[in-house]
């Protein structure tokens, strides 16, 4: 049996068990729940969380597929009373067969650091927002990195009003090593939408993860659509507040020999103050 199946089969064997032991643990309470669920929606919330999230991409030419795992800790300071610092990493652990035609790479990507400077309010018309700078670092091995430096700007602005979160993030990044694999000039746009209507933590919603490549003149588009609920692990877990979601997505554009389509699991562990 190939690696292939076998990732997939544990990976949804984990997500399965993971469900039905979160379900059969006390609950937090409704409002609790919502609450956090709804600062989850929200990238510069004042909540520290530990993200884990398993992506498989498949449809690439030739048969290939691509397991990722990214590793994303959100950690929020308090400057002072008006102002937050609030820092997003992204580190990838990859697992690739047949992306480039006739091998397989498996190890780190590169790390997407971002921090994000932002008012601990929102505006008087509701808006929140954050901008800071990002930097990618060479942390790729194996070939799944560009083995140089690039840095830029992020951003965001959103509003919640009521059950839905809606807004946009973005970053761009340049490198600036000079002497990678590769240039890098791209623009990262995630517009996205939730709802938090259902009610004890639940919470569906919708994004774009597109990337435009600069020096190739090629979007990358995927569509997620997901569902994620606000748990807790019981007595023997420590009473641990954790986020679970699931989604699919499909590609609207990909470079020639893409991928199709994908899906998406993903588990956070909330740290609320």
């Amino acid at each position: 049996m190939s690696i292939k199946p076998i990732a997939i089969c544990a990976f949804l064997l984990i997500a399965s068990t993971t469900t039905c032991t979160v379900m059969a643990q006390d609950q937090p309470a409704e409002h609790d729940a919502d609450e956090l669920a709804k600062k989850l929606s929200n990238p510069v919330a004042s909540l520290i969380s530990a993200p884990l999230q398993y992506n498989y991409d498949d449809g690439y030419a030739n048969g290939g597929y691509k397991n990722t795992v990214n590793v994303q800790p959100v950690v929020p300071i308090s400057l002072n009373a008006d102002w937050n610092l609030i820092s997003r990493t992204i580190l990838p652990v990859a697992y690739q067969n047949d992306v480039r035609p006739g091998t397989d790479q498996a190890g780190l990507g590169d790390t997407v650091q971002s921090f994000f400077f932002s008012p601990a309010k929102p505006t008087s018309s509701g808006l929140i927002w954050g901008l800071g700078p990002a930097a990618l670092v060479p942390t790729g091995t194996d070939q799944l990195g560009a083995h140089t430096w690039a840095a830029g700007v992020t951003g965001v602005m959103l509003k919640q009003a009521g059950p839905w979160t809606y807004g946009a993030l973005f970053n761009h990044l340049m490198d600036v090593g000079g002497s990678g694999r590769q240039d890098i000039s791209s623009t990262f746009l995630q517009p996205f939408l939730t709802w938090g209507g259902l009610g004890q933590g639940q919470t569906i919603g919708m994004n774009t993860e597109s990337t435009y490549d600069w020096v190739h003149h090629q979007w990358t588009i995927p569509i997620n659509v997901f569902y994620s609920k606000v748990s807790k692990w019981g007595p023997s877990w420590g009473n641990q507040l954790v986020s679970y979601q699931a989604g699919v997505r499909g590609y609207a554009e990909s470079p020639r020999g893409g991928p199709d389509w994908g899906v998406r699991l993903g588990l956070t562990f909330l740290f609320p103050k």
